[in-house]
C-alpha cells in the first residue's frame, strides 16, 4: 500500500516529504530492520532474528538465549504485540498473547524474540540523512546525528516524559550511538529526518530497538537544544536541497523537556483513556520559554476513535533545573476541564527526587508507584496554604460579586463586615477556617497559624494571582 501510495504521487507529479519506499518497508519491520542493523555493524540486542512458528519454538528460542525474554510483534508499535516472559509458561501465554494482539492491530501476527534488557532506558538519536536522490545519496550524502533523547519515564512502553539531552550519557557513548545511527540510516538509504531507537543498561552498552521513519511526537525538545527546524529540514529535502550543516555545527545549547498531555485517567494503570468535550481548555503560553503543539480548543471533543493526547508541552532552559522548573510552572497554570487528564501524573513525576537526579529507566513508574499512582500527599504546609487559598478564594468571590463591572453597587446599607468563620471540605475532611479582610490582604487562621494572603482579581482571565507569605501563586 505505502509503495502504491508513493508511486502513484510521483506519476502525479507530487513529492512526498519523508523517506522512500524502501526504508518505510524495512525499518517498519522489526525483523527486517534488525537483519539491516547488524550488516550495518550496529549493535543489537541478542535474540532470534527469524520468524517464530509456534509456541513450542518460542519455549525452545528462548532457553536458548536465556530468560527473561521479550515477545515482540514483527509489524509492532506502541507496546502493542509485546510481552516479558520470565519462564516456559509465561512464553507460551505471550506467544499466544502478542500473536492474537499483533494480528487484530496490524494484520501480521509474525513474532521475534529477543533477550530482556532489564532495568534499561530509553534513548533515541534523531538524524537527518540528505540526498537528492537515493543514488546520490549513496556516493555523496550528507549525514548528520542530532543528539539523543531520553524517553524513559513510559507507561505500557508508550512514552509520557521525554528530554534532550539525556542525563545519562557521556559524549564518547553519544557519539558511537550516533554513529551508529548514521551508519544504518545509510544502510536502508535513508532520506529525510528519522529516529533511531536504542536501550542502553545501566553499563552504557547500547542495543538497537528500532527506527521510526518519520517525524516523531518528541521532535521539539531536540529542536529546541540543536536550533533546527526539523519540519522545514524534511521540506528541504524533499525539494532536493543540500543539507545546510555539518556534523560540527551541531550544538547542545540548553535542555528541553517535554510532557504528553492525555486525556486520560492517571489514578488507573498510570493513564486509562477519557473521553468528553473540553469544557474549558487554556494553554500556558503566558508562561515563558513554553511552547504547546496541539490540535484541539475549548469546546473539541475527545472521543474513543484517535489517541488521547490533547497536546505536547514543551519548556526550555539553560539547564535541566531550569527546564524543570518551568516545566513544573507550566502544568500548574494548564487549565483542562471537561475530560480527565494526566497533568497530576506529569507533575509528580517531574518534582520526585529520583526524576531530579535523573536516576529514571523504564521501570520507573511501577517502582515509584507500586501499588498505582494515587495522586499528590499533602505536606502539613501544603494543607495549610490549600485551605488559606480556598478561604481567601471564597471571600473574595464574595466581595467580587458585589461589584458590577467594576464598579460597586449601590449598597442600601453599608456593610461592615470584616471577618468570615468558614468550614472547608479538604478530601475526606472538614477544617474550620478563621478569614479577615484588610485593604487587598487576608490574614487567614488554620490551626493556630495565621498565613498572610495577597490576591488581585483580573477581571479580564479567569487567574487569580495570589501570594501566601511572600510566595506567589497563579490560581484558576
Amino acid at each position: 500500500k505505502v509503495g502504491f501510495s508513493l508511486s502513484l504521487q510521483a506519476s502525479e507529479g507530487v513529492t512526498f516529504i519523508g523517506p522512500d519506499t524502501h526504508a518505510i518497508q524495512a525499518m517498519g519491520d522489526k525483523i527486517e530492520s534488525k537483519l539491516l542493523a547488524k550488516n550495518a555493524k550496529v549493535n543489537t540486542i541478542p535474540g532470534f532474528d527469524g520468524v517464530v512458528k509456534d509456541a513450542d519454538e518460542a519455549v525452545r528460542i528462548a532457553r536458548e538465549i536465556g530468560y527473561p525474554v521479550m515477545i515482540k510483534a514483527s509489524a509492532g508499535g506502541g507496546g502493542k504485540g509485546m510481552r516479558i516472559a520470565w519462564d516456559d509458561e509465561e512464553t507460551r501465554e505471550g506467544f499466544r498473547f502478542s500473536s492474537q494482539e499483533a494480528a487484530s492491530s496490524f494484520g501480521d501476527d509474525r513474532l521475534l524474540i529477543e533477550k530482556f534488557i532489564d532495568n534499561p532506558r530509553h534513548i533515541e538519536i534523531q538524524v537527518c540523512i540528505i540526498s537528492t536522490i537515493i543514488v546520490l545519496a549513496d556516493k555523496h550524502g550528507n549525514a548528520l546525528w542530532l543528539n539523543e533523547r531520553e524517553c524513559s519515564i513510559q507507561r505500557r512502553n508508550q512514552k509520557v516524559v521525554e528530554e534532550a539531552p539525556s542525563t545519562f550519557l557521556d559524549p564518547e557513548t553519544r557519539r558511537a550511538m550516533g554513529e551508529q545511527a548514521v551508519a544504518l540510516a545509510k544502510a536502508v538509504k535513508y532520506s529525510s529526518a528519522g529516529t533511531v531507537e536504542f536501550l542502553v543498561d545501566s553499563s552504557k552498552n547500547f542495543y538497537f530497538l528500532e527506527m521510526n521513519t518519520r517525524l516523531q511526537v518528541e521532535h521539539p525538545v531536540t529542536e529546541c537544544i540543536t536550533g533546527l527546524d526539523l519540519v522545514q529540514e524534511m521540506i528541504r529535502v524533499a525539494k532536493g536541497y543540500p543539507l545546510r550543516h555539518k556534523q560540527a555545527d551541531i550544538p547542545i545549547n540548553g535542555w528541553a523537556v517535554e510532557c504528553r498531555v492525555y486525556a486520560e485517567d492517571p489514578y488507573k494503570s498510570f493513564g486509562l483513556p477519557s473521553i468528553g468535550k473540553l469544557s474549558q481548555y487554556q494553554e500556558p503560553l503566558h508562561v515563558p520559554s513554553v511552547r504547546v503543539d496541539s490540535g484541539i480548543q475549548q469546546g473539541s471533543d475527545i472521543s474513543i476513535y484517535y489517541d488521547p493526547m490533547i497536546s505536547k508541552l514543551i519548556t526550555y532552559g539553560s539547564n535541566r533545573a531550569e527546564a524543570l522548573k518551568r516545566m513544573e510552572e507550566a502544568l500548574d497554570n494548564y487549565v483542562i476541564r471537561g475530560v480527565n487528564h494526566n497533568i497530576s501524573l506529569l507533575r509528580e513525576v517531574i518534582v520526585h527526587p529520583r526524576f531530579v537526579q535523573g536516576d529514571i529507566s523504564t521501570k520507573f513508574l511501577p517502582e515509584v508507584y507500586p501499588d498505582g499512582f494515587k495522586g499528590h500527599k499533602l505536606t502539613d504546609l501544603e494543607r495549610r496554604e490549600l485551605l488559606a487559598t480556598a478561604g481567601s478564594l471564597y471571600v473574595a468571590d464574595q466581595l467580587r460579586s458585589q461589584r458590577f463591572l467594576g464598579t460597586p453597587r449601590i449598597p442600601i446599607a453599608k456593610s461592615k463586615r470584616r471577618s468570615w468563620e468558614l468550614s472547608v471540605r479538604l478530601g475526606d475532611g472538614i477544617y474550620p477556617v478563621a478569614v479577615s479582610k484588610d485593604g487587598s490582604s487576608f490574614s487567614v487562621e488554620v490551626d493556630g497559624m495565621k498565613l498572610s494572603v495577597t490576591s488581585e482579581w483580573n477581571l479580564a482571565s479567569p487567574l487569580l494571582s495570589v501570594t501566601i507569605d511572600g510566595t506567589q501563586r497563579t490560581i484558576q
